[in-house]
This record gives C-alpha cells, sequence and structure tokens, in this order.
C-alpha cells in the first residue's frame, strides 16, 4: 500500500483542498444540532417570555441554518469530484504502471504468475484500488471529524452523557480489529479463487469452437460452474466476515442510546439537562453512529484493497531475473551468425526440455529443423530470442553471447512467426505495419507478395479491411499468410518460420519458399515444419528428439546416415524420397 500513497502524491493539492472541503462540511454538520438546542432552549422560551410577535431572530436562525447547510452540501459535492478525479487518475497512473511491469516480465516469471492472474490484477485488483482511493477520500477526513467532533461538541453540552458514548469505543474497535484481521486473508484468497475462474474463462472462449465440435458444452458449463461457485463461496466467506461488523456496532451503538435516553430523562427530571439539549445530543449521538457505521466501511474496503494491493505490489516489486546486456550487436561475417555451444534448459527446472544442443549456422543460410511434437523445437527459438535465459551453455550471436546484447538491438534483427501467433483487432496494413516507422508502403508490398497474400486485395477495404478479435474473420491460411507478411516487412537479418506454413496448400508453400529465396537471399533462415518438403533444401537440418538432437546436415546426408529422418521422409514423401 505504500506504492499507493506515493501514485496519489502528485495530486497533494488537488488532495488537500478536498479534505479540507470534506472538513470544512463536517464541521458545518456538526453546527447544526447545536442551533437547533439554542432555538429550543433560548431563543423560543425568551420570545415566549417577552410575548413578543417579533419572529426576526428565529427566521435568522432558520436562514443561518439553511446557509450553513448549504455551504456544507456544496463543499461535499465538489470535495466528491475531486476525490473521484484523484482516485481515477492514481488509479490510471496504477495500470500504467502495472502493464509496464508486466510487459518487461521475464517469460519464466509469467509463467510463474499465470496469465489469469496477471489479468485479475490488472483489471478486478486495481478497481478494489480505485474504490478504496475514492472512498478513503471521502470519508477518511468526514467521519473521523463527525467521530471526534460529535464527542467534543457532546461534551460540550453534557460531560456525563459523552461518558457513555466514549465507554462504546474500545468495544467497537475490538470488533472492527479482529473482523478486519480474519477478513483481509480471505480477501486474497477470494482474488485467487478469481484467477482461476478466469483462466477457465479464457480456456473457454479461446477453445469454443473445439468445445462445440466435440459437444463439451456441458463439461465445460460444469467445469466453470465448479470456478464459479468456488469463487462465490470465497467471496461470500469474506463478506459475511465483515459483514458482522455493522450489525455488531448497531447493537453496541442502539445500547449505547438507550442508555443515554434514560440517563437524559433522569437528568431533565432532576433539572440538570433541558430538553434542547437532549435533542441535540441524540442528533449528536446519531451523528457519531454514522461516523463510526463510515469507519466501518473503510475498513471493510482497506481490507479488500490492502489484499489486492498485496497482490499488486507482488507484480511491481518484482526483480528482474533477465538482466538486460549493454551491447550492441555487431556484425562479423568471420563469425557464424548463431551458434548454441552445450545449451541445456528446463522450463520448470525438473524435467529437461533441452539438453547439450550444439549447432551453428552462418549468415544467408537456411536451418531447417524437425521433430515430433514437444521435442523442443520452439523452445531453441524461445531462447534464442531470449525470452528465457539458458540453464547450461551459451547462445552466441555474431560471435557474442547473447546475454550481453541489447534485448532490443537483438530481437529487431529476427523476424518471427510463432505457432500461435496473435492477429490483433486492427486493420491487416495495421497488423502488418505493427507501428513500425522504418517499415514503408513498399516493405509491405514485398512482404505480402512473398507471403503469397494476394487475398488481401480481394478484400473490400484491402489493407484497410479491419480484422476481427485474433483474426477469427481469416481463414488459418490466411492468417498465417498476414503473419508472415508482419516478420517480412520489418527486413529482420534472420526470419523463423515456427510450423508458420502448416496450414498452407503444398503449393503456396512452394511459392512463398521459392519467393523467399528470390527475394530474400541474403536472409537467415529458420524454418521448424512438420514436412520435410518445406526444409529439404535447407542447408542444414537439425532432428530432434525429446530435447536432444540426434542428427543434423544436409537432406541428402540425413537420408543416408539417420535411420529415423529416413522413415519420416518415406511416410511424408513416400516415392518421392530423393
Amino acid at each position: 500500500m505504500k506504492y499507493i500513497i506515493h501514485m496519489i502524491k502528485p495530486y497533494w493539492r488537488t488532495l488537500i483542498t478536498s479534505l479540507s472541503f470534506k472538513s470544512v462540511a463536517a464541521l458545518a454538520d456538526l453546527f447544526l444540532p447545536w442551533l437547533i438546542a439554542y432555538m429550543i432552549d433560548v431563543t423560543i422560551p425568551e420570545l415566549r417570555a417577552s410575548e413578543s410577535e417579533n419572529l426576526s431572530s428565529l427566521y435568522l436562525i432558520g436562514l443561518l441554518m439553511v446557509l450553513i447547510a448549504f455551504v456544507g452540501w456544496f463543499l461535499n459535492v465538489n470535495a466528491n469530484r475531486k476525490a473521484e478525479r484523484i482516485a481515477a487518475q492514481a488509479t490510471r497512473t496504477l495500470r500504467h504502471d502495472l502493464f509496464e511491469k508486466i510487459e518487461n516480465l521475464s517469460a519464466r516469471q509469467v509463467d510463474v504468475l499465470t496469465r489469469p492472474s496477471l489479468i485479475s490484477r490488472m483489471t478486478t485488483d486495481t478497481y478494489n484500488i480505485y474504490n478504496a482511493t475514492a472512498i478513503m477520500q471521502r470519508l477518511g477526513v468526514r467521519a473521523p471529524v463527525l467521530l471526534l467532533g460529535g464527542i467534543v461538541m457532546s461534551l460540550l453540552l453534557d460531560p456525563v452523557l459523552t461518558l457513555i458514548i466514549v465507554a462504546m469505543l474500545p468495544l467497537i474497535t475490538i470488533v472492527i480489529y479482529l473482523a478486519s484481521k480474519k477478513g483481509i486473508p480471505l480477501y486474497r484468497r477470494s482474488q485467487s479463487f478469481m484467477d482461476v475462474m478466469i483462466r477457465k474463462l479464457r480456456e473457454f472462449i479461446s477453445g469454443a469452437r473445439v468445445v462445440r465440435a466435440l459437444s463439451m458444452n456441458s463439461h465445460e458449463i460444469e467445469r466453470f460452474d465448479e470456478a464459479n461457485d468456488d469463487t462465490i463461496q470465497a467471496e461470500l466467506k469474506a463478506q459475511i466476515t465483515m459483514s458482522k461488523i455493522n450489525p455488531m456496532m448497531r447493537i453496541i451503538m442502539n445500547g449505547g442510546l438507550v442508555l443515554v435516553l434514560l440517563a437524559g430523562a433522569y437528568r431533565i427530571d432532576l433539572g440538570l439537562t433541558q430538553k434542547g439539549e437532549i435533542l441535540a445530543f441524540v442528533t449528536y449521538f446519531t451523528i457519531i453512529l454514522t461516523a463510526m457505521m463510515s469507519v466501518t466501511r473503510i475498513f471493510v474496503l482497506s481490507s479488500r484493497a490492502t489484499a489486492s494491493g498485496d497482490r499488486i505490489d507482488e507484480v511491481l516489486n518484482m526483480k528482474k531475473d533477465m538482466q538486460d546486456g549493454h551491447l550492441d550487436v555487431v556484425v562479423d561475417p568471420a563469425k557464424p551468425l548463431i551458434e548454441f555451444k552445450g545449451v541445456s534448459f528446463s522450463y520448470n527446472q525438473k524435467e529437461c526440455n533441452l539438453k547439450d544442443v550444439d549447432f551453428k549456422i552462418h549468415a544467408g543460410q537456411t536451418l531447417g529443423i524437425i521433430g515430433a511434437t514437444g521435442s523442443g523445437k520452439t523452445t531453441l527459438i524461445n531462447l534464442l530470442m531470449r525470452f528465457y535465459d539458458v540453464d547450461e551453455g551459451e547462445i552466441l550471436f555474431h560471435g557474442e553471447n547473447i546475454k550481453n546484447l541489447k534485448q532490443d538491438a537483438l530481437r529487431k534483427r529476427i523476424g518471427v512467426v510463432f505457432q500461435n501467433d496473435l492477429i490483433f483487432a486492427d486493420s491487416i496494413y495495421g497488423n502488418i505495419q505493427f507501428n513500425r516507422d522504418v517499415i514503408t508502403d513498399y516493405d509491405i508490398k514485398l512482404a505480402m507478395e512473398v507471403a503469397q497474400a494476394e487475398f488481401i486485395y480481394e478484400k473490400e477495404d484491402e489493407l484497410m479491411h479491419q480484422m476481427a478479435q485474433r483474426g477469427m474473420n481469416l481463414s488459418g491460411g490466411q492468417k498465417q499468410r498476414v503473419l508472415i507478411a508482419r516478420a517480412i516487412a520489418g527486413k529482420p537479418d534472420i526470419i523463423v518460420l515456427d510450423d508458420a506454413s502448416s496450414a498452407l496448400d503444398y503449393h503456396t508453400d512452394m511459392r512463398m519458399r521459392q519467393a523467399l529465396k528470390k527475394e530474400l537471399g541474403d536472409t537467415t533462415m529458420i524454418i521448424i515444419a512438420q514436412r520435410i518438403a518445406s526444409i529439404r533444401n535447407a542447408d542444414k537440418i537439425l532432428l530432434i528428439d525429446e530435447g536432444e538432437i540426434v542428427a543434423q546436415g544436409t537432406h541428402d546426408e540425413l537420408m543416408d546416415q539417420t535411420p529415423l529422418y529416413r522413415e519420416i521422409a518415406m511416410h511424408q514423401l513416400g516415392g518421392g524420397l530423393s
């Protein structure tokens, strides 16, 4: 929560003005019961005693009360507006900083926190912070001023009766403390269940077509209902725990009110106090009760906000586990462009995903990678892009360890199309150009030609045609060609196609590979494929099995020396092995 206070600091002038308005408005509210008591006990008896028909003094007090009430209303409205504005602007800054931090987290840190949890922290948790920040400004000063001011005014009216109110406060404090102590962990647990529900919701939305195709709607609804019920039960438990505060406080305060009325009647009977004073005292007691209710609300919201703040702080205070390098890329033609030396890696530090990987390629060469699903092909690219750091060994780029290179400098030289890459809800032009100022219209046109994306010209608005979320209004092959065009448009030194042509027919795939060779002959290619036909002309082919390179060489060399590769080729190419 320290970060929240730091977040509000830029608005301290507006905050001071808002809190001042709230304080003055609260004092105005405290002054009204005293005026009522003065009117009943002093002004009206004086008018009766003098038998005067001049009611100007009574009207004057009434006008003063209206004026005070209006001033209090005006200041409260303006203070509330300022409070909401500060909360909104501060939360906007918080979301910006949180999003920026998430963008800079390493892939391993994202895996640990999980994507659904990060979404929950960006949405639900920041909303809880916004709600608490606004309410604390609106009630954080007003409630204490009314509470303490009510006690002071009551003390001035009747010190004896005030002791009854003061005796209630320790009991109320104990109730609030015990409930808050239990509530914060429960709210934190509730948010954890919310993470699980968001994860299952994302899975269902992403795989909706698969679910329907397999007629598993009922099963998915049951899974979601289970997560939904867990979330609701956790939320109910937290809310029930915190909702006990109000009834218990009302019991204590209403018990106190009964004692005040009994004691007040006794003191009136003895002539120790007046009727107007008792009426004002009861009003102050109501003000104090309302203030205590507001304090309770602050504690409830702060308990939820504390749980959310802890989750946000966990992200914001997460230290970098992958330090950026300090060197720019220096091209050295005499050295291999990419070299893996004894690279081993594990995602979970339990199962080895890559083991003792050694290979190198030179600029302008084409590297083909083939292997079974889950063998580690994409992991090689994740390590090359430095989304993860190797556990053992090193990866060299132009002879320099990539850990020493600036990440942006490295990644700008690599254009990559992943297996499940993302089409954004933007125009086709926006998806290819991707706000990269260095990319010209000519680059986009060339990229479309190489990627065999002529279908774009058949669209009504051509390049300005709007994509649905995740490219749902394109076929699988069309999405892949847009993604390939995006990678090519940046004119990278290396183009990585991670199973990027799996949805293309054989002839389109062949034309694309021919265009790549013709237009980008000097560009280094890394092609991960399931089809040997896509990589058979590569300068070097890696055959990966269970995280190890079992063979590497040209297509002809592997056909002669590697039975596993030959078996794959026989199944895929049949009679066209040579």
